[in-house]
């Protein structure tokens, strides 16, 4: 059985990486990664175009100074975009943030476990979950760069805005402006919990392998005829 201390700071760990666990549940369930307003004018209407979404879903509505505005729709991410680049990327994008969540449970799996238990296979111990976690902060960071990147060098928005307002191509649209949302920044939390729970570990191993060269020292300075005694 594990020394109460060992219990505690693994403990510990398990809330963060459950933490860390939680949150990307959150960040792939909310549509508030960003928000895009493009501004567009033709012959017919000027004005915008704001379109809010994350990873599966998002809504869009137009704000006109003149001309007939459409109703607000409500659309999934990957269903209105056709096959292009955008999608491709986006795709991916969520396959990144898949890894990032399943990461997160077994690292939440192992520290628990560790909690528990002495376990004899290394990769089971602490060396699991330096592995799950930093796994799970490489993924979510990647999600965030090649997201970034799909929506300013490939132009999601946009992209976006012609398939839900076909009246509106390309030639119409005057200029986008970005706000990342809550979701996309929530991201940057759950590195921070995947290096805070490999940071307590470290501490914990430190101060164990620091104990057990104090505990060798006596034995090392005791007369060689104590020691045969």
């Amino acid at each position: 059985m594990p020394t109460a201390k060992k219990t505690l700071t693994f403990l510990l760990s398990f809330v963060t990486s459950l933490g860390a666990f939680v949150v990307l549940c959150v960040v792939l369930a909310t549509q508030q990664w960003i928000r895009s307003t493009i501004a567009i004018s033709d012959s017919s209407s000027n004005g915008s175009v704001i379109i809010t979404y994350g990873l599966l879903r998002g809504k869009s509505i137009q704000e006109l100074n003149h001309g007939l505005a459409e109703p607000d729709k409500n659309f999934e991410v990957l269903g209105t975009l056709t096959n292009s680049s955008p999608k491709t990327l986006h795709s991916v994008v969520i396959v990144f943030l898949a890894l990032g969540l399943f990461s997160s449970l077994l690292s939440a799996g192992f520290t628990f476990y560790n909690s528990v238990s002495n376990p004899y296979q290394t990769f089971l111990g602490p060396m699991g979950v330096y592995t799950w976690s930093g796994l799970s902060a490489s993924f979510t960071f990647i999600t965030m760069v090649l997201f970034v990147g799909n929506t300013q060098s490939n132009r999601l928005s946009e992209e976006l805005a012609q398939r839900l307002y076909p009246l509106y191509p390309a030639a119409t649209q005057q200029g986008t402006s970005h706000t990342y949302g809550y979701s996309f920044w929530l991201t940057l939390l759950v590195i921070l919990l995947n290096v805070v729970t490999a940071v307590i570990i470290i501490f914990y191993q430190k101060a164990r392998y620091q104990r057990k060269q104090e505990q060798r020292k006596p034995m090392e300075s005791a007369p060689r005829d104590g020691i045969l005694f």
